[in-house]
Parts: structure tokens; sequence; C-alpha cells
């Protein structure tokens, strides 16, 4: 079954991207960045295994610069990303380039909401939605169209920031438990590195519009369920005191209660196609 192209939601400009690219990056090689890659990738391993040792088509929407594509791409499979970002998706070429998995690699400039037909002619065995719905105000045709590309039993992964955690952040991390309280009935945040406004969900919320679309088997894990909630940002930087914290985190992603306040909420499901 092709996708179909849900009702179009405007996204942030292009620029915004574009522009943050080199904070981006530093991001990503922050020890929060690597766990926010690492715990994803563990979550999506224990779910591809049951597929076989076989390579996979994955779709990665809005993939941006790879992170998350080209660490699969190592695994043996081929990945689309889409994404409208063409310094990012310039970006992802040039990672997987330096993995050695360019031939493994698609890009497509497009949006997200509006696919051409040569992505949405095929059905794919992992479809990837990662922080893309902060960025829509309305995250259920982002959600539809990921369903929608998913083959019989593919395997969906929705990743998005936590509303929970943000009251826990402002009154842990920035000891201000005034803005913590003024925070909870609060949907908007703006972007740290991006020029853009979130708009702020719970795993709730999504995992009810999964279901809505048919996806069974839906998963809770969280991402980055202590890190957030460590002051030190220093002692991360330690090998060791590194390497214990990643630890914990893949021991706490998917052990309730840790999820619900997590600084990030992964789903993981299967399709119903």
């Amino acid at each position: 079954m092709a996708c179909m192209s849900p009702r179009r939601v405007e996204p942030p400009e292009r620029s915004s991207f574009d522009d943050a690219l080199d904070s981006w990056r530093v991001w990503q090689e922050s020890p929060w960045g690597r766990l926010r890659y690492s715990t994803a990738e563990f979550n999506l391993q224990r779910w591809l295994a049951p597929l076989g040792d076989v390579p996979l088509r994955v779709l990665d929407l809005a993939g941006a610069d790879g992170g998350d594509a080209v660490r699969l791409a190592r695994c043996g499979h081929h990945v689309t990303i889409v994404d409208y970002s063409p310094g990012m998706l310039a970006a992802a070429r040039e990672r997987a380039q330096a993995a050695g998995v360019a031939g493994q690699l698609t890009t497509v400039e497009a949006d997200v909401l509006d696919l051409p037909e040569d992505v949405t002619r095929s059905c794919y065995d992992v479809v990837l939605c990662h922080n893309l719905l902060q960025y829509l105000d309305d995250p259920e045709p982002a959600l539809r169209t990921a369903a929608a590309c998913a083959g019989a039993g593919g395997v969906l992964s929705v990743m998005a920031i936590n509303r929970h955690a943000t009251p826990l952040g402002l009154a842990v991390r920035s000891l201000d438990p005034a803005a913590a309280l003024a925070s909870l009935g609060r949907r908007k945040v703006q972007a740290k590195i991006f020029d853009a406004e979130q708009t702020l969900y719970t795993a709730e919320e999504i995992t009810t519009l999964l279901a809505e679309l048919g996806c069974t088997g839906i998963e809770h894990c969280g991402i980055r369920s202590v890190n957030d909630h460590i002051v030190d940002d220093a002692r991360k930087r330690e090998p060791d005191f590194f390497a214990a914290l990643e630890a914990l985190e893949l021991a706490l992603t998917n052990r309730h209660p840790y999820p619900h306040t997590a600084k990030i909420f992964q789903l993981l499901a299967r399709a119903a196609n």
C-alpha cells in the first residue's frame, strides 16, 4: 500500500536548520547528545531483532544530518532520509561517506507532509519520526504519514521532547520553582539551537494518536531519564562517569516510572497496514 499525504501543516523555515548546523553538530557530540542517539539505537535494535539478520528498508522522516540513519546503515540496512533542509541532507551524505556507507543512504529533499511519489510508492520495514513533532502544531498528519509508509508489521519509532520534563528541569537545573509552577500549563517553548518555536507533547497524547492509526504493541521508552537531573555537566565528560551514566540510562529506558519524566520520549510500535 502506498503512503498517502495528509493535510498540509506549515513547518519552520528551512534556514532555521541550515544556519544552526554547526551548533547542532556540537550538541550531537556532547554527552547528552550522545545519550540521545545511543539510547534511541538501543531501543530500536530490540525491536529490529525479531525481523531477522537481513537488510531492512528504513525511512527516516525529517532525518536531518543522518544521526540515526548512519547508525542503521552501519548495520547493513538501506536508509532513505527525507528532509527539507538541503544543508542537513548534505551533512548526512558527508557523514555516510565518512562512515563508509554512502551506498546505503538515499537523501530526498522534500517536506515530510508532501512526500514525492518515489518515496510513497514503497512500504518500509522501519519508519522513524524523530524530533519532528515538536515543530508541528498538530502531530496527527505527520504520524499518519509515518504509519502509512510502514509495511504490515513494520516498526514505527516516534520521538519528541517530553512536556512532563519541563517543570522538573526548571526546578532542578535552574533552581526556579516559580518558573516550574508556571510551566505546568505551558505547551510552547523556544528551541535553544534552532530559531523555532516548539510545541511540547506527552507520550500519552501521542500513544492515543498512534492507537487510533491502528498501531499495536506500543512501548513507551524514555531518553535521558537521569542525565538532565544531574547539574554537574562537567562530570559527564569524564569517560568513566559517562560510561556509568550511559549504562544507567539504558537500564532505565523502558523501566517505569522513569520514562514519564525523561527529557525525551520514544514510542515504538508495529504498523497495521
